[in-house]
């Protein structure tokens, strides 16, 4: 990245320090807080390692925010460059406009190929944990000549439903949106910090630790107007995401165009959102145009935060392989250098 791309957002930088993991990987980290403008605002995000180098993009689940990669990224070599984004309405990212419809995987979508067109970047690696997932998925399958690699966390692609689904609970939807959207932060409940992680950690349902629900309440809260008490910064909207499901139909096409590099960690018992076979059917699916790697691993569905040292090897045995692959396809020799 040029000097002219690094002004063009919004920055602070903090540096944290590694956990002692490894001798590779000991040793500072940067970490720096952007904000990347669009139309409706800005989408947030917090850039890990060297400015100078083309990120991952990581990619939160519903409801969580960038804060989800804050223990594995530090386990990951201080070379790899890691962009991971507040999508719109979560974390510190602009809300919608009133008035407009949250559909989750298509606006992940768009907010990637947003970021991309900003940066200027011809291809990309995606992460993503859940909705996260489903939307490099998506990306994958629609712009499948400029991803390089897919690292999806205990998801293979967006929640399938059958047509059914869509007909028979649209009208309350509808309704639903219609309710939220009359919330504004004078009328919204507000609750003191520990009252917020014992909210946080029932929803939750043990997929994250105590630990956990605090360092996704660092982005996830904020304090009330008045200065009172605590409220979720998300937008409460984002609660009404029923509409713009896939069929398996659909999601079996995508998962056909579908041609970089895939790494899928599944997370045992992790979480299931489909019928546990669709996960295995889309995957072969998948495995049709794409070298895949698959690992199963023992862990909630946020495995990733909870349990990160379980699988920083595998990420980064990934990516090393696949940079140095696409290196040696390019110049005839090897790096350990990523990209």
């Amino acid at each position: 990245m040029n000097d002219m791309e690094s002004s063009k957002v919004e920055q602070s930088r903090v540096t944290l320090m590694d956990e002692p993991t490894s001798s590779s990987n000991s040793g500072a980290r940067t970490v720096e807080e952007i904000k990347i403008p669009v139309p409706y605002g800005h989408i947030s995000g917090k850039w890990w390692g060297p400015r100078t180098e083309q990120p991952i993009i990581a990619i939160h689940g519903w409801q969580d925010n960038a804060g989800t990669w804050d223990k594995l990224i530090p386990l990951l070599p201080n070379s790899l460059s890691v962009l991971a984004i507040d999508l719109p309405g979560h974390g510190l990212s602009s809300h919608y406009p009133k008035g407009q419809f949250y559909y989750l995987f298509w606006d992940g979508v768009i907010v990637v190929r947003r970021i991309v067109k900003y940066f200027n970047w011809k291809k990309i690696t995606i992460m993503g944990h859940s909705l996260g997932g489903a939307i490099g998925f998506l990306y994958a399958g629609i712009f499948p000549d400029e991803v390089s690699n897919l690292i999806s966390i205990d998801i293979v692609s967006p929640t399938i439903r059958e047509v059914a689904f869509q007909t028979d609970n649209a009208a309350g939807i509808v309704d639903q949106f219609l309710k939220y959207e009359t919330l504004t932060e004078a009328n919204m409940p507000c609750y003191s910090y520990e009252e917020m992680i014992d909210i946080v950690e029932d929803a939750y349902k043990g997929s994250i630790t105590r630990d956990s629900c605090k360092i996704l309440m660092k982005r996830g809260m904020a304090l009330t107007p008045n200065n009172k008490g605590y409220h979720f910064s998300r937008d409460v909207r984002l609660k009404v995401s029923g509409l713009g499901l896939l069929s398996q139909d659909l999601v079996m096409e995508f998962a056909s165009k579908i041609k970089c590099n895939v790494l899928n960690i599944k997370g045992v018992p992790g979480m299931s959102f489909d019928k546990p076979e669709y996960y295995y059917i889309v995957l072969n699916k998948i495995r049709e145009n794409a070298h895949v790697e698959f690992h199963e691993v023992e862990g909630t569905h946020h495995l990733h935060l909870n349990t990160p040292e379980r699988i920083n090897k595998i990420i980064a045995d990934f990516i090393q392989k696949s940079y140095t692959e696409n290196d040696e396809s390019s110049s005839g020799s090897g790096s350990d250098i990523y990209p």
